[in-house]
């Protein structure tokens, strides 16, 4: 679990853009480079503490593989 703020926001930031990668049609193997571009950016930049990006890395790739984070909404027809 992340408790560091700026991990955190990290966190979403990320998650939010592999959300948004999914509708746009890319899918887990695309999205696994998108994601290890991200965190070579963020040991480069010296963003956070390495043992940080370790841990942001574990949970999104914990949230990557869980389908029900990219399932599409159902719409429940209109009967009237």
């Amino acid at each position: 679990m992340l408790q560091d703020a700026l991990a955190i926001r990290y966190y979403q930031r990320l998650t939010d853009a592999l959300v948004e990668q999914w509708n746009r049609g890319y899918r887990f193997d695309e999205l696994r480079l998108y994601l290890d571009g991200y965190l070579a950016a963020l040991r480069h930049a010296d963003a956070i503490e390495p043992y940080l990006i370790n841990r942001l890395e574990e949970e999104v790739i914990r949230y990557l593989y869980d389908p029900s984070n990219f399932e599409m909404p159902q719409t429940e027809p209109d009967y009237r």
